[in-house]
């Protein structure tokens, strides 16, 4: 069992920064794969960026690169998310999830994760 706890998000203008966080409790090895997902309201939950257990590999949705950056520190069991140059349509629910391993080419794939936090709101004024 993991449990997954996100924290950061809140209210920031466009062009602002925010910094997520994810700290995961119980069993660590379903966590060696993390990732970030978004869902707006009407829309389709999205994925946003991944990272493997050494920080060595990450992906990110095209939306989101350049800007966002995905980072652990496993010291403390926790994922972070660095989002800066915040548009208006980066507002959605953040969630962080957890899977065995890191994958390159299924890292968006909701499904393929095991555990899943709470979510916390960003929300980008323009």
């Amino acid at each position: 069992q993991v449990q997954l706890d996100e924290s950061g998000g809140g209210l920031v203008q466009a062009g602002g920064s925010l910094r997520l966080s994810c700290a995961a409790s119980g069993r660590i090895a379903s966590t060696y794969g993390m990732g970030w997902f978004r869902q707006a309201p009407g829309k389709e939950r999205e994925a946003v960026a991944a990272i493997s257990w050494s920080g060595g590999s990450t992906a990110y949705a095209d939306s989101v690169k350049g800007r966002f950056t995905i980072s652990r520190d496993n010291s403390k069991n926790t994922v972070y998310l660095q989002m800066n140059s915040l548009k208006p349509e980066d507002t959605a629910i953040y969630s962080c999830a957890s899977d065995v391993r890191f994958s390159y080419y299924s890292w968006s794939t909701a499904g393929r994760y095991g555990y899943w936090g709470r979510g916390t709101q960003v929300t980008v004024s323009s």
